[in-house]
């Protein structure tokens, strides 16, 4: 499945600033480095301004200035070749016409013209995700001259396991990617560098967490760590 995307281009786009280490940091490192695939991540919100009761930007700009240095520091940790940062209101995706964030995404993969796109679990408790998945998807229709041929969803640790056990959406992957020790540090190393958004065990963004959750997708294929993704269009993968 990896031989697949060998030396294709691939977009995460994501949410919030380390969405894109907590989700697939790993797998996407493996991918960079052992099969030249170019990625480019685009990062939809600016991912701090929700810790206030009000949305006020001048309040956090120190806090946001520091948010943007450490996703350089991560992009170095996995390697990726090249990103996208916008300011959408973090944890207010809800209050943003999709339409906005949907021509977003259009003109990012216009640029960079993917054939592979990552992007969060539409059944995520968190309303950045489910919008941005919908974005992902209004923007990706399966047109005749559609250069994306292949969605891929990912789960993101602490938003996409926190859904109540009755709800009907949760994330139930159908795809897995072996990764190394080497990977799975690389992405430990880039989640560290978000000093905003790191924690300490047991919390599921802590380094012990990370791995465990790795072991734990490792052990449901025979391997010794994984990460878990599902599969939501394919023209070219299968």
């Amino acid at each position: 499945m990896l031989e697949s995307l060998k030396n294709k281009r691939l977009m995460l786009v994501v949410a919030h600033p380390d969405d894109e280490l907590l989700g697939l940091g790993a797998t996407m490192h493996r991918l960079i480095n052992e099969f030249k695939v170019t990625a480019h991540v685009v990062i939809l919100g600016e991912g701090i301004t929700s810790r206030s009761d009000n949305r006020d930007v001048e309040k956090w700009q120190e806090q946001l200035s520091i948010h943007k240095q450490n996703i350089k520091n991560a992009q170095a940790a996995i390697g990726y070749q090249s990103m996208s940062i916008l300011d959408f209101p973090d944890n207010r995706f809800d209050t943003v016409a999709l339409l906005d964030i949907t021509k977003v995404i259009e003109k990012e993969k216009e640029n960079f013209k993917p054939n592979t796109i990552f992007t969060h679990h539409g059944g995520d408790v968190n309303i950045d995700h489910q919008k941005t998945f919908e974005a992902v998807i209004t923007a990706c229709r399966p047109m005749k001259h559609e250069n994306v041929k292949n969605i891929i969803t990912f789960e993101t640790p602490s938003g996409t396991e926190w859904r109540a056990s009755s709800d009907p959406k949760h994330f139930i992957p159908n795809l897995f990617f072996e990764i190394s020790e080497k990977d799975l540090q690389a992405k430990i190393k880039g989640m560290e560098s978000y000093e905003f958004e790191k924690r300490q065990f047991p919390h599921p963004r802590s380094p012990e967490a990370l791995k465990i959750q790795a072991q734990r997708w490792g052990i449901s294929i025979g391997c010794e760590l994984a990460e878990a993704f599902y599969l939501v269009r394919s023209r070219q993968l299968l």
